[in-house]
């Protein structure tokens, strides 16, 4: 199984925001900047955030985005979610009743619903805060990689 860039890109724009402060706005340019992605694919990843209820956006000199929720109220599952919909291995797990015909005599839907069920345990095990811990640690502190930022430290 693969996640689609829109999940990786989705959870590193959200680790950010989880860095910047409880309630700061944070510029998608300095998300940008400082993850080295594209601006207009951020621009394309917050929209099914904000659709979500993760990010809420804010105008003015002072705007951009910031969390809806407490980083640790929110999970790497609900942030996948918005970006990709289900995460079910098969297409007979995406919805609560499977409508296939052969769901009652498939020898193998016990071990596809059995890592469906592991999948969804782990991504809703892990946290925005556990993410935004570990991007912090792997960098010495600094939310963003410092090779990957010509930006000066921030408080986190």
């Amino acid at each position: 199984m693969r996640f689609s860039t829109k999940s990786r890109y989705g959870l590193r724009l959200m680790a950010e925001l989880a860095c910047s402060g409880t309630g700061r706005a944070m510029p998608l340019k300095e998300i940008s900047e400082r993850q080295r992605l594209s601006l207009k694919y951020l621009e394309q990843l917050v929209t099914p955030l904000a659709r979500a209820g993760l990010v809420k956006s804010e105008r003015g000199s002072q705007g951009g985005y910031r969390l809806v929720k407490d980083p640790s109220e929110t999970t790497a599952g609900e942030i996948i979610a918005a970006m990709e919909g289900s995460v079910a291995p098969i297409p007979c797990l995406e919805s609560e009743t499977n409508a296939c015909p052969l769901s009652d005599q498939c020898a193998t839907l016990p071990f596809w619903a059995g890592l469906d069920e592991v999948i969804n345990q782990y991504l809703d095990s892990v946290t925005l805060a556990d993410i935004a811990k570990s991007m912090a640690e792997a960098s010495g502190g600094a939310c963003a990689c410092a090779k990957n930022r010509n930006l000066p430290e921030k408080d986190s």
